[in-house]
């Protein structure tokens, strides 16, 4: 019980700093994620930069049609996912991103299709969950390396990591229920 009361009192201190307490909560993440991850400092930071780059350009190119598109960076290369109105957009939208400074490739995912309804991504969430879970949980596979994103029930699999641990990472991921398709965009180690 007494643990607890500094705890409760840092806890109180950092809300009344009101709109620092996303920052400092914020920052410390970032710092844990980073000790544990196998790119550079600069390398993960340049990641989310490139993130919010490509969605920000997304947004300026395609004011209309940007909102179902994800940007997601691992070592300086971006996979989109989500749904455009039509083929046009989605391919203009591989050569904006490719224009953002330190962008290697671009995987482009985009399907040409209507707006996914919320079932749809409920699923997504939960299949991301599941498979995170199971990553996590085998000690074969490094599961705070490995980024999982799903889009419609397809699973993309990104992250610096030895051909064994890829291996492993891929069948532990199709063999979670609710997976229809397993895309690998590894880099391998090694």
């Amino acid at each position: 019980m007494s643990k607890l009361i500094p705890l409760a009192v840092a806890g109180l201190a950092i809300l009344q700093l009101q709109g620092c307490a996303p920052v400092v909560i914020g920052g410390a993440a970032v710092g844990a994620s980073v000790a544990t991850d196998r790119r550079t400092a600069g390398v993960y930071i340049g990641d989310q930069e490139i993130e919010l780059r490509a969605l920000a350009r997304l947004r300026e190119s395609f004011p209309q049609k940007t909102d179902n598109i994800s940007a997601t960076s691992y070592n300086r290369q971006v996979l989109l996912t989500g749904q455009v109105p039509d083929e046009a957009t989605r391919a203009r939208a591989t050569d904006v991103v490719r224009g953002i400074p330190d962008v290697r490739t671009v995987f482009n995912e985009l399907s040409v299709s209507g707006v996914t309804s919320l079932t749809s991504d409920a699923n997504d969430v939960s299949i991301t969950s599941k498979v995170k879970t199971r990553l996590l949980r085998d000690d074969r596979v490094p599961g705070t390396k490995i980024k999982v994103v799903t889009e419609t029930a397809v699973v993309y699999l990104m992250g610096l990591v030895t051909q064994a641990e890829a291996e492993v990472a891929t069948e532990i991921t199709r063999t979670t229920a609710g997976v229809t398709k397993v895309v690998t965009l590894f880099e391998y180690i090694n």
